[in-house]
């Protein structure tokens, strides 16, 4: 009796003891801070932020599908899935892994402000800054045109077949998940006034909760036009005179032409040397470049030596951070219509120069914009990131969304789908950078990343969160290469987000802005970094979302990683 007691014992600590820490016990395998394992597979992955999605990228690739394919799908379906981060009324961004030329490219499909809307005009209306929400922040949508560069580029199946699973979703229903619903709610609180969301998004006047089957046909409809007619289906025709209209009802400038005329761009990424790896992103109007400004000024510094979450190691990051932030305010901005210094401002010798105003033992309340010409509101976002990878070798990192949440709140009739509210992204200040124009993209918080080593693809990997994204993305490689994480782990250890610098929007940090840490970090850490003049939040905040996937070529195999605070998962064959 006694030993069969001891076995039951025995048994319980070991299932006990592969609890996730969150529930206070530590896993007997993988690190401290890790909620489950590493997916590991050899002929194909993919990595989403709703297991549906993830199963629908799969199945893809299971077909014959590449990872382009799989990517397509899977952000179609998380447009009806996860209405709360991404959509068809939004922008996308990607980074591709040739494995037959191995080569990078890059896609930007953001859209462009609406051309019959001047600076002139919010001044009219009394604005200081563009609204967050109603007609004035909506520009072009682009991810469609993405999805079809993609397609044309590097597609292997019908575009009908990739669009097949979601429209059949959308038809027969799909159970919303739990933080889904979380935030479905919380958005509806905010855009419910808006003509159309509650016919759409409320069906029977409210909000879905979790395990309720919700459908969606208009967008069903909408995304069988895009699978017959292609692109034009969506930027010319019915869908499109629906939008202007719809649009010029709320008092809105997006018309038909400035839907016709956009055009997705092929970019080449940029990229810094990080301890022997290579990170790469997408140069503005998107932010990438700040995660190799952060890396650059980090370099210098034994991280290894300081440690995962001591006081030392998370100051020298926000003050890094800071100094970073202050030219993404003044620089960052569509390149065409302002020359931004992209190669000073990730140059090693710029980096050195601007790592002297880090002090060791005090947070500054404020530090200048550099001057890289001579060198070789931002604080919320929802969003979807998800990778691939197939067979051959290739590999996709992207990223989609409508920006704050579910968008502009303007959702056109019958069409199944919201606006983003990019637009509010704009200074209206008249000589920044980003300031409104005409037919301008707005500077843009999401971002795709690439890591290679010694130029062979490393890892795919993007998190989520607005201007979250360039902190995440650095503190992801280092919890990987200075901390020895592995993928799940690094994804899973706690982390931190400073918040409260300069925007791109115009707004200047004069007091340090707050540095937000989330549970797991000790007391006497935080006291510290509260000496050092930090003014510190814990357990409170968003800390974005996470995805990727690891090529492990002397394995033959792809290692996948999913954020543990969301609802998806990653899944190979």
């Amino acid at each position: 009796m006694n030993i069969r007691r001891g076995y039951l014992v025995l048994g319980l600590v070991l299932i006990l003891g592969a609890v996730s820490v969150t529930q206070g016990y530590e896993r007997y395998t993988g690190g401290q801070y890790q909620s489950r394992s590493e997916v590991i597979a050899k002929n194909g992955m993919a990595a989403t932020s709703h297991p549906l999605a993830t199963e629908i990228a799969v199945d893809i690739l299971k077909k014959g599908g590449n990872a382009v394919d799989a990517a397509i799908a899977a952000n179609a379906a998380l447009g009806l899935m996860e209405p709360t981060g991404s959509g068809i009324g939004g922008d996308l961004f990607a980074i591709v892994w040739d494995a037959k030329k191995k080569i990078l490219s890059g896609l930007n499909s953001s859209g462009r402000s609406p051309k019959s809307l001047t600076l002139d005009e919010f001044r009219r209306l009394g604005h200081e800054y563009v609204p967050e929400r109603g007609p004035l922040s909506v520009s072009v949508p682009g991810a469609v045109a993405g999805w079809f560069e993609l397609h044309d580029k590097f597609g292997r199946l019908p575009m009908s077949d990739l669009l097949q699973p979601a429209i059949d979703y959308a038809n027969n229903g799909f159970p919303v998940t739990e933080v889904i619903a979380y935030s479905w709610e919380r958005n509806a609180e905010i855009l419910g006034k808006f003509d159309g969301f509650a016919e759409t998004f409320m069906p029977g006047g409210k909000v879905p909760v979790k395990g309720q089957v919700f459908k969606n046909p208009r967008l069903a409809k909408t995304y069988s036009i895009i699978a017959s007619k292609g692109r034009d289906g969506f930027y010319k025709g019915d869908v499109a005179k629906t939008i202007a209209a719809y649009m010029k009802r709320q008092g809105g400038y997006l018309t038909a032409a400035d839907l016709a005329t956009h055009d997705a761009q092929w970019i080449e990424p940029v990229s810094t040397d990080y301890r022997g790896y290579t990170l790469w992103e997408l140069p503005p109007n998107v932010q990438g470049i700040a995660a190799l400004q952060i890396l650059n000024l980090l370099e210098p510094y034994n991280l290894s030596k300081m440690g995962y979450g001591s006081a030392d190691y998370l100051h020298v990051f926000t003050e890094a951070k800071k100094i970073v932030y202050e030219d993404r305010a003044k620089y960052y901005a569509d390149m065409r219509f302002v020359d931004v210094p992209v190669a000073g401002l990730i140059s090693k010798s710029y980096a050195k120069e601007r790592g002297k105003l880090i002090d060791m033992t005090r947070a500054a309340k404020s530090y200048p914009s550099g001057d890289p010409l001579g060198a070789a509101a931002i604080e919320h976002g929802d969003t979807i990131y998800l990778t691939t990878a197939d067979a051959d070798g290739n590999m996709v990192s992207l990223i989609q969304s409508n920006y704050m949440g579910m968008g502009s709140g303007m959702t056109p009739d019958d069409l199944g789908f919201i606006l983003q509210n990019r637009g509010a992204l704009f200074a209206l200040e008249k000589d920044h950078a980003n300031v409104f124009e005409p037919g301008k993209r707005p500077f843009h918080t999401i971002i795709p990343a690439f890591v290679t080593k010694d130029g062979a693809p490393h890892m795919s990997f993007g998190v989520m969160g607005g201007a979250y994204q360039p902190q995440g993305h650095a503190q992801i490689l280092i919890n990987v290469i200075d901390f020895g994480m592995n993928l799940q782990n690094a994804g899973d250890a706690p982390r931190m987000r400073h918040y409260g610098t300069s925007q791109p929007t115009g707004q200047l940090m004069t007091d340090g802005g707050t540095l937000n840490l989330e549970n797991g970090f000790t007391d006497s850490v935080v006291d510290e970094l509260k000496n050092r003049g930090h003014t510190v939040i814990v357990g409170e905040g968003f800390f974005g979302g996470y995805q990727a996937i690891k090529k492990d070529t002397e394995a033959g195999t792809y290692i996948g990683a999913s954020e543990s605070r969301k609802d998806g998962h990653a899944a190979g064959y």
